[in-house]
């Protein structure tokens, strides 16, 4: 195996597996991890203080459990941790961090039904305003001292500066990594490069970096070959299950950016420079905009996959609309309606994580292949 494809396979496996990526971290640093729900949370104070940060993005599986807490319309994410949290899958975890952007984040952070204690935090919404930064600064200070007393350490100022400038790193990096992916789509299928970027989720950041910035260094050192496929942008919550991707890959498109909150939404601006780590922290929410849970009365959204499907290439947009999620619904015709008037194709595919036949997305996506 070349160095690329061994980079890709670990972080494949990585991506895959996160509970032995847990079981790896306790045994080198003999600290546990930390779940983080989505979407927005800070992780960099779960670094500070030493733990492992996870990702909690539920997975593909049947609902049964679940159905008594949840009403039937929530979205498949909110569905599949619940299940899993009922089987105690996440009972591992020291603690969970839970912001509450949508309204079943809301229900089933009141419904936690794991061992871990929960930490809840609020992302305030008119986020323009100073207010809104001292807010939230606020309420990450609160989720510091929960931190603190649930792990029993001490999570100084230095140590959270210190954890920002690597995950700032890491997401420079990852910024390169889907640029560069964008010239080698033959090696950097759809599937490999989601569990690329899936694997931060489960990574101590300063080593996902230093295993993707050896990878971007492989990558540019081979010549670039032309590419006869069609080349889209993904924007959606999430493209899972791999199943969809594998679609994708079937009918050769290639993944050429994206504004999936799974992906790269997470390292799409770097955290602001500053003295005081919990402020600079809140500065980050309210510079993030084109995104549908984070409010934006000038709705960038449709603007900014416009460019992105520009400088990329792209030859459309395909939206992964998580099934039952309202805010991306509401999002949806206002940048439809400006792709038409922009002459941008777009195909629209529905993700539900319980979903185990794929006829009708194979169908969709065989149809706009020809279409292009």
């Amino acid at each position: 195996m070349s160095r690329i494809e061994n980079i890709i396979s670990e972080l494949s496996s990585i991506s895959n597996n996160p509970k032995k990526a847990m079981e790896d971290y306790k045994k080198e640093t003999g600290k546990g991890s930390v779940g983080v729900m989505p979407y927005y949370a800070p992780e960099e104070i779960i670094h500070a203080a030493g733990f492992l940060p996870v990702g909690i993005w539920g997975g593909q599986k049947s609902i049964s459990k679940a159905r008594a807490y949840l009403p039937p319309f929530a979205c498949s994410i909110m569905q599949s941790v619940m299940e899993m949290q009922l089987e105690g899958v996440y009972d591992d975890l020291e603690a969970i961090l839970s912001p509450v952007l949508c309204d079943t984040l809301k229900c089933l952070s009141q419904k936690w039904k794991g061992t871990s204690p929960v930490i809840v935090f609020t992302h305030p919404q008119n986020r323009k305003l100073e207010a809104a930064n001292k807010f939230l600064a606020e309420e990450y200070r609160l989720v510091r001292e929960k931190l603190e007393k649930i792990l029993d350490v001490k999570i100084t100022d230095e140590a959270l500066n210190k954890s920002i400038e690597i995950y700032n790193e890491n997401r420079k990096v990852m910024r390169e990594f889907t640029d560069i992916a964008t010239n080698y789509p033959q090696i950097i299928d759809p599937i490999k490069r989601h569990a690329i970027i899936k694997a931060r989720c489960f990574m101590e950041k300063s080593k996902h970096t230093a295993m993707v910035k050896e990878l971007n260094a492989e990558l540019i050192s081979l010549p670039v070959e032309a590419f006869t496929g069609k080349k889209v942008v993904l924007t959606g919550i999430m493209a899972e299950p791999n199943e969809v991707l594998e679609i994708l890959k079937e009918n050769g498109f290639a993944v050429v950016a994206d504004d999936l909150a799974q992906e790269s939404r997470q390292f799409r601006n770097d955290v602001p420079s500053g003295t005081d780590p919990l402020y600079r922290l809140a500065k980050w929410w309210q510079e993030f905009d084109g995104c549908s849970l984070a409010t934006d009365a000038k709705k960038s959204r449709g603007p900014m996959l416009m460019d992105m499907v520009k400088v990329s290439k792209a030859d459309a947009v395909v939206v992964c609309m998580m099934k039952f999620c309202d805010p991306e619904e509401f999002d949806y015709p206002i940048y439809y309606r400006q792709f038409e008037e922009a002459g941008i194709k777009s195909l629209f595919i529905e993700i539900d994580l319980e979903t185990t036949s794929f006829e009708q997305t194979k169908t969709r996506v065989q149809s706009f292949s020809e279409m292009l």
